[in-house]
């Protein structure tokens, strides 16, 4: 059985920023406890799992689903993946919060 990771005591987010600004985001999420449902990486080669296979194919969505992002790069690991989002636009109204396309694509 794997031992709970610890929680972070204080957030990496800024308290008084606009996470629906205009702007580039680098954006990591994680897999529950960190388990490597993913894929594995052999040969210094990342093999994705079925399951990886669809987080990938979700990541490649987030524009289909939010009209002001765009998905800029990204890279499935065993255990996360890593993704540039780009939250565009001049009107604030249309643009999501970048917590709402995070939590779309979890």
């Amino acid at each position: 059985m794997n031992k709970p990771l610890p929680r972070r005591k204080n957030s990496l987010r800024k308290p008084d920023y606009d996470y629906a600004q205009s702007g580039a985001y680098f954006v990591t999420i994680c897999t529950y406890q960190r388990l490597h449902h993913f894929g594995a990486i052999t040969a210094e080669t990342m093999h994705l799992s079925s399951v990886g296979q669809i987080a990938a194919e979700c990541l490649r969505g987030i524009p289909q689903h939010h009209q002001q992002v765009e998905l800029d790069d990204f890279v499935v690991m065993p255990n996360h993946v890593h993704g540039i989002l780009l939250l565009l636009g001049d009107e604030r109204d249309e643009r999501p919060q970048l917590g709402v396309v995070v939590g779309t694509f979890k």
